[in-house]
């Protein structure tokens, strides 16, 4: 019985000296992408399960309690503010046009000119703004992660 109630103790004072929100605190947009870097695409997807790049954004920024904004790249391009290209930081959305007919691509900008996003043909993944393909189709940036939620983003 006294080993029990010694064991009881240990594994309380174990978890009672954890910082309260320590799981809080390990989320990043950087832990966040990198535990679905992998995930299948899936036209329409919105999950762990598989994502499209607008189903990705909208996974990604719940996390950081943006979940405001809309279903498809297309209509995510007009959301936000307008920042240019040089201005990006963590957060931002990048969006391209890749077939031909206005946005039709979409991922977050996650620092060093690097951007985390659904390919079709590869699923989650992260890539450059320099990399030929996406350097001749990007077509613009929207800031729609407020001060609060970038801070959040970044410094935890």
């Amino acid at each position: 019985m006294k080993k029990v109630i010694v064991s009881m103790l240990a594994a309380s004072f174990i978890f009672a000296s954890a910082a309260p929100g320590t799981y809080a605190s390990e989320v990043t947009l950087d832990s966040v992408v990198n535990r679905v870097v992998g995930t299948p695409y899936l036209y329409g997807g919105t999950t762990t399960s598989g994502f499209d790049c607008s189903g990705f954004i909208l996974y990604v920024l719940k996390k950081f309690n943006v979940d405001d904004l809309p279903r498809t790249s297309q209509s995510q391009a007009k959301t936000g503010i307008p920042v240019a290209k040089d201005d990006l930081r963590e957060g931002d959305l990048v969006f391209f046009n890749t077939f031909g007919s206005g946005i039709s691509h979409a991922g977050i900008y996650v620092g060093d000119n690097k951007f985390a996003h659904s390919s079709s043909s590869k699923g989650v993944r992260i890539s450059s703004l320099s990399e030929a393909y996406y350097k001749e189709r990007y077509v613009t940036a929207r800031r729609v992660v407020s001060e609060n939620s970038y801070s959040e983003m970044v410094s935890r």
